[in-house]
């Protein structure tokens, strides 16, 4: 315990010493925001990599495969699939359009000034969506990581949540983007290294990969369960749907517009979609070790979290290490916080930039926005600590919409805002309406009978939300805009410019 408390106390001072250290390069709005458009390839790429991925990969994902075999794996050819093509097709015109849009810091502002909207109506709306769906989704990520601290050190679970809200708010509110970016690089660092090591060393220390065999064909065959059925169509096109989710994502989309030019977006999207799919494939590993090497684990979740224990213990009797399973914990705790942090400035963003710069006090000083801005992230940890604090009981069935409802929202909008010409302002918050509303309906709205009980639609048709959620956005999208005025000339030169080879800089 002592090695685990001082790798951990490690780990923490360096995260707040990051935020110190950017406290003094965070000099405007845009600084602050989107670290002046100055990430090179590697923090980019890790910091989306980290920002994307959390907590779910190690206790959700691994989890899954423990429970019902590689049928899972669909999810984790959809998300390299996805993030394979968020980066190649959506990354070099977004941060080129963003800069010829007026120099957008955010996606709102993107959006408001890729369509001349005037009347701000999509700029509010867009901030809206992503403020109240961000607070919350870093609530989830405050009582995961309070859970953990809890169930680790044996505390309070309200003293752990108070301990990790601290540390992030900590560094986010100190040194903002380039603070959270950097630390998610060297939290990625610690993600990947362990995500490699745990399964690796679970086998090695059980008997090595021959144990696998002990599973039955059925689990490890991607078009069977874990029970031994055929995988349903719909379960393998939910899996790959999936990836449509990267397309909408704030958090991973405002990296693409922070990358200091088009040369490192192109090397970095090399290195995110590689650790994208080493860290999905080492987990589906992880999932098929634990389920031979300890079958009976009552809390899939706990899955990694147990194996870290039992490789301490094995491999303390070879070779003590006090601090292997504190910097293991420190992997998952990385997963975590680096994703709430992202998920903290992003919420932030929209509250100064889009709702209070944008809406509200147009014309000011830097330096008032950029306080406007901190105290925003304060803000919203707040509000954040408090649902968390609260344990609201659609907590966790909102998180799992949340990739969802930002796919299905922002996804088809983001792709033909950068691809089609034609889209028009009332396209687009059609589309944003749609999607979203789509998604809560699918998942929350018990529309359906079964028997005595009213279901709602994903559990009637076993098909992911975002499926839905996306189509309706896209056609809606096309369709509004069809019918709707035709975009200005000024629009449309700004479209030629945007999608022309020559880069933008500032």
């Amino acid at each position: 315990m002592t090695g685990i408390v001082v790798v951990m106390l490690l780990y923490v001072t360096g995260m707040v010493l990051v935020g110190v250290f950017s406290f003094g390069k965070s000099g405007s709005v845009s600084d602050y925001f989107i670290g002046g458009r100055r990430l090179n390839s590697w923090v980019a790429a890790f910091s989306a990599f980290s920002g994307d991925m959390s907590g779910w990969l190690m206790l959700g994902f691994a989890g899954a495969v423990y429970v019902n075999g590689t049928g899972e794996a669909w999810i984790a050819a959809g998300l390299v699939l996805g993030c394979a093509l968020s980066w190649f097709l959506v990354a070099k015109r977004l941060r080129r359009y963003s800069l010829a849009a007026k120099c957008s810091i955010t996606i709102p502002e993107y959006l408001e000034n890729r369509f001349r909207d005037s009347s701000h109506t999509l700029r509010l709306v867009s901030a809206i969506f992503i403020v109240l769906f961000f607070t919350v989704y870093t609530a989830a990520g405050f009582v995961a990581c309070g859970t953990l601290f809890s169930q680790i050190f044996g505390i309070d679970y309200n003293i752990a949540l108070l301990a990790g809200v601290l540390v992030i708010l900590a560094y986010a509110t100190l040194g903002g983007f380039r603070a959270v970016c950097w630390t998610d690089f060297f939290q990625a660092l610690i993600m990947l290294i362990t995500i490699i090591s745990v399964p690796l060393l679970l086998l090695f220390l059980n008997g090595g990969f021959s144990v696998l065999s002990e599973l039955s064909p059925a689990f490890l065959n991607p078009f069977r369960s874990g029970s031994g059925a055929p995988t349903p169509a719909f379960k393998v096109i939910s899996g790959l749907t999936w990836g449509l989710g990267y397309f909408g994502m704030p958090h991973i989309l405002i990296r693409f517009m922070a990358i200091k030019n088009e040369k490192a977006v192109s090397r970095a999207g090399f290195i995110a979609v590689a650790a994208v799919a080493v860290s999905l494939g080492f987990m589906i590993l992880m999932g098929l070790a634990g389920a031979a090497v300890n079958p009976e684990i009552p809390e899939p979740s706990r899955l990694f979290i147990l194996s870290i224990q039992k490789i301490f213990t094995d491999f303390d009797a070879v070779m003590p290490s006090p601090f292997l399973g504190g910097f293991f914990l420190c992997g998952i705790f990385a997963s975590i916080m680096s994703t709430a942090d992202s998920q903290l400035i992003l919420s932030a963003s929209a509250l100064t930039n889009d709702l209070y710069q944008g809406l509200v006090k147009r014309e000011g000083k830097d330096k008032h926005f950029l306080l406007f801005g901190r105290v925003s992230v304060a803000a919203v940890s707040i509000a954040a600590y408090l649902i968390a604090r609260s344990r609201f009981s659609a907590l966790t069935t909102l998180v799992s919409s949340a990739w969802a409802g930002f796919g299905s929202a922002f996804g088809a909008l983001i792709l033909l805002s950068l691809y089609w010409k034609r889209l028009t302002r009332e396209g687009a918050i059609a589309g944003i309406c749609a999607g979203g509303l789509t998604v809560v309906i699918w998942d929350y709205f018990p529309l359906v009978l079964r028997g005595a009980v009213r279901i709602n639609l994903e559990t009637a048709t076993g098909l992911y939300s975002l499926t839905p959620g996306f189509c309706v956005s896209l056609l809606c999208i096309v369709v509004v805009s069809l019918l709707s005025k035709p975009p200005s000339k000024e629009i449309l030169d700004e479209f030629e410019i945007a999608s022309a080879a020559p880069v933008f800089e500032e």
